[in-house]
């Protein structure tokens, strides 16, 4: 059961039966994915200010709901609407970055520079997108993120029993991603696992920075070289057992092998030389996602070609080897 609450925005406030399909799922993503169109800080602001409510109790963001909740939607002005209303046309574009759909996932060719959902600063997110060109999709949730400026395979659940079972294989570590990353200088470690717990930290903005942290959540990366281009630079795949906030890209400037075009954690020398090759952006790319799903043991596996932008540095680097 799921209903778009949006469109009863212009009534008083209403009610609605949690039913199995969404058991077990955060309030707050309950309301983000009824209330379309309203920005992601309104409704924190209605759940924080008591104005939805669950078996008429005041909850967190983070409840999870259970089988027959009753939660107590208020009314929406239209003005809460953002100013940027979707239009199929507009985002049809995404459509054709779609790599595998089923009945149960489907897998989105992320370009680097889209954000994963919208923001208070982010008008239009994957998830926002693809909830408009398919509004006959009871539910389409993400499995989980990539960095805006990371491309490459995003998994989206259509259904919550799907959503369940991938975010269980995600918890054992039975979801097999693998990234490409160009980092700096030559890696001459060979191939290796890098276990460093890291903490992520909220600064001003909204900005998150990550660090090495001992007493941090476990992260787990393993690094193997596929070519090397002198000491300047060295492509590396990339696979992660967890999927910690920024992991691959602090994982490498823990190696000194910062990732080139990364902003935040990365060299600024080697990013203006790899900014001479033509790199402008983050080069990183979930190159594909494996997995088994556990009812049936059918294997899954999908893959993203590298950018054509991110080929092209590459061809560069092979030309001043």
């Amino acid at each position: 059961m799921l209903k778009s609450l949006a469109g009863q925005s212009n009534l008083g406030a209403h009610h609605v039966e949690v039913g199995a399909d969404f058991v077990g799922q955060r309030l707050d993503n309950f309301l983000l994915r009824s209330l379309k169109g309203v920005p992601r800080s309104h409704v924190y602001r209605l759940i924080r200010s008591g104005q939805v409510r669950v078996n008429s109790g005041r909850v967190r963001p983070s409840y999870r709901l259970k089988l027959d909740d009753r939660i107590r939607v208020p009314p929406v002005s239209q003005r809460a609407v953002t100013g940027r209303s979707l239009k199929k046309d507009q985002i049809s574009w995404l459509a054709e970055r779609i790599i595998h759909e089923d009945s149960r996932i489907l897998v989105l060719d992320k370009p680097s520079g889209l954000a994963v959902h919208g923001g208070s600063s982010i008008d239009l997110g994957c998830i926002e997108g693809l909830r408009c060109l398919k509004p006959g999709v009871p539910s389409l949730e993400l499995v989980h993120r990539l960095d805006r400026g990371t491309s490459g395979c995003l998994l989206i659940a259509k259904r919550r029993s799907a959503l369940r079972r991938l975010h269980q294989l995600l918890r054992e570590g039975k979801v097999h991603k693998h990234y490409l990353a160009l980092v700096e200088g030559s890696w001459q470690d060979g191939e290796m696992d890098v276990d460093v717990n890291l903490t992520a930290n909220r600064r001003i903005r909204g900005e998150t920075v990550v660090k090495v942290d001992p007493e941090g959540r476990r992260a787990h990366s393993h690094f193997r070289v596929i070519e090397g281009y002198g000491p300047s630079a060295t492509l590396m795949e990339v696979s992660t057992t967890t999927g910690r906030t920024h992991q691959i890209r602090v994982h490498a400037a823990h190696m000194g092998h910062t990732v080139a075009g990364d902003e935040r954690y990365g060299d600024q020398e080697f990013n203006s030389m790899m900014e001479r090759k033509g790199l402008r952006r983050l080069f990183l790319h979930a190159h594909s996602v494996a997995f088994v799903w556990p009812e049936t043991a059918e294997e899954f596996f999908v893959s993203a070609s590298l950018p054509g932008e991110l080929s092209q540095v590459l061809d560069k680097l092979r030309g001043t080897r």
